[in-house]
C-alpha cells in the first residue's frame, strides 16, 4: 500500500511509519512539527519507500498519485500541549480530520482515525467499554482535546455513512516508550525525568487515580491489525493492567534507584480518576492483546530518556 501518516514525526506516528515500512508499504509522513520532531524519523532518511512532507493538515492536503490508506495521527496529545495550544488542538481535530477524510474520499483510500480514551472523560463506568458515551466537561480546560476527538469520531462516522468512506477508529489508552518528548508533560516522561535527576516525583492529589500503561510496540501492533481488519466501529487499544499513580511513582523510583521520594501537589481540574480499557472487542475482532509487561517496556524507555538527558 501507499500510506499517508499525518503526525508522522510524532511519538506514535513515527513508530507507525516504522511498522508500515517493515510490512513492505510505501509511507508518506506529514507533520507541521508543532509537537513532532524530525529526530523521530531521522533514521528513515534516504529510505526508498519513505518521504517526509512538512504541512499543517488544518490546511487543504494535496498529494499526487494514488493513496491506499491514511492514518490520521496529527494532534497535540498531552495536557501540557493542548493547554498551551487549545485552538490548534481543536482545529486539527475538526478541520484536520475533515481534510484527511476529504482526501480519503478523493483517493478512494481507507482511513484510520486516532481517537483517545479521553473521549470517556472522567468515567462513571469502569473499565471503559466502547459502548460507553463518556462523562466529559465540554468547557473545562481538557475539553479542547476531549471534544476535538469526539468531533473527529462523529465526522468520521458521517463520512462513512454519507460517502461510504472506508473508515477505522482506534481509541488509544495511555501509551509509553522511546521517542516520547522529555517535556511532554505526561506522567511517564515526568516521572522518569525527575527520577534520573534524583528529584522527588510529583504526584497530584493523593495518587489514588489509576492509569493503564501500554508499551508502544503493543499499541502499534493493535493499530495495524485494526487498519487491515474490516471493523468500522471504534476499538479500544490499551493495556488493562491497572495501577495507581502512586504505585507507578514508586515503581519508577525503584527501577531507577531514586531515593528522593515523592511530593504531592493539588489535583488538576477534570483529571480522570480511573482509566482502564475493556479490550474484549480487540481480543475478539483483532486477536490482539498486549504482550509487553510494564517492567519490560520501562527498560528501553528509561534507557532512551537517560541517553537524551546525558545520564548514560
Amino acid at each position: 500500500m501507499r500510506v499517508l501518516v499525518t503526525g508522522g514525526a510524532g511519538f506514535l506516528g513515527s513508530h507507525l511509519c516504522d511498522r508500515l515500512l517493515h510490512e513492505g508499504h510505501t509511507v508518506i509522513a506529514m507533520d507541521n512539527l508543532i509537537t513532532g520532531s524530525t529526530d523521530n524519523i531521522a533514521h528513515l532518511a534516504g529510505h526508498d519507500r519513505f518521504r517526509f512532507v512538512r504541512h499543517d493538515v488544518t490546511n487543504y492536503i494535496y498529494l499526487q498519485g494514488p493513496l491506499d490508506a491514511i492514518l490520521h495521527f496529527a494532534s497535540p496529545a498531552s495536557p501540557v500541549d493542548y493547554l498551551e495550544l487549545p485552538i490548534q488542538t481543536l482545529k486539527v481535530g475538526s478541520l484536520g480530520t475533515h481534510n484527511a477524510l476529504g482526501l480519503a474520499l478523493a483517493k478512494g483510500a481507507r482511513i484510520l482515525i486516532a481517537s483517545t480514551s479521553e473521549i470517556y472523560g472522567d468515567p462513571l463506568v469502569h473499565p471503559q467499554q466502547e459502548s460507553y458515551w463518556g462523562n466529559v466537561n465540554p468547557i473545562g480546560p481538557r475539553g479542547v482535546y476531549d471534544e476535538a476527538k469526539r468531533f473527529a469520531e462523529a465526522m468520521t462516522m458521517a463520512y462513512h455513512r454519507a460517502h461510504a468512506v472506508d473508515t477505522r477508529i482506534v481509541r488509544i489508552f495511555n501509551t509509553y516508550g522511546p521517542r516520547m518528548r522529555i517535556n511532554d508533560g505526561r506522567v511517564v516522561p515526568n516521572f522518569i525525568k525527575q527520577a534520573l535527576h534524583s528529584e522527588p516525583l510529583t504526584v497530584y492529589g493523593e495518587g489514588n487515580q489509576t492509569r493503564s500503561f501500554c508499551y508502544v510496540d503493543d499499541l502499534v501492533d493493535g493499530i495495524y491489525r485494526l487498519l487491515v481488519s474490516n471493523e468500522v466501529e471504534p476499538v479500544n487499544i490499551g493495556n488493562p493492567a491497572e495501577l495507581t499513580i502512586l504505585q507507578f511513582a514508586q515503581r519508577i523510583n525503584a527501577i531507577i534507584g531514586n531515593e528522593a521520594g515523592i511530593i504531592y501537589k493539588p489535583l488538576p481540574k477534570d483529571d480522570p480518576q480511573q482509566r482502564r480499557p475493556d479490550i474484549t472487542r480487540a481480543r475478539t475482532i483483532l486477536g490482539w492483546e498486549p504482550k509487553v509487561s510494564l517492567d519490560a517496556g520501562l527498560e528501553p524507555t528509561v534507557d532512551y530518556f537517560a541517553k537524551k538527558l546525558g545520564k548514560r
